[in-house]
């Protein structure tokens, strides 16, 4: 799954150990969601949309284009 998470991580100028204490993760995870090896679990994705203040689906793509 693509997303958008190390860009609006950037805007704010967080590093990804930044970012995992927010979210009570650990910076693996952060790493592991931005490259598309792991995909985040719902309430992850809930949690992380209203971190950015922005919805679900402007974080993440299927990448999948009709």
């Amino acid at each position: 799954m693509e997303n958008r998470l190390r860009v609006l991580r950037a805007e704010r100028r967080w590093s990804q150990a930044d970012l995992a204490k927010e979210l009570r993760i650990s910076r693996q995870s952060v790493n592991a969601i931005e490259t598309g090896k792991y995909d985040p679990s719902l309430p992850l994705a809930f949690k992380l949309a209203r971190l950015f203040e922005t919805t679900i689906e402007a974080i993440f793509s299927d990448a999948i284009e009709g």
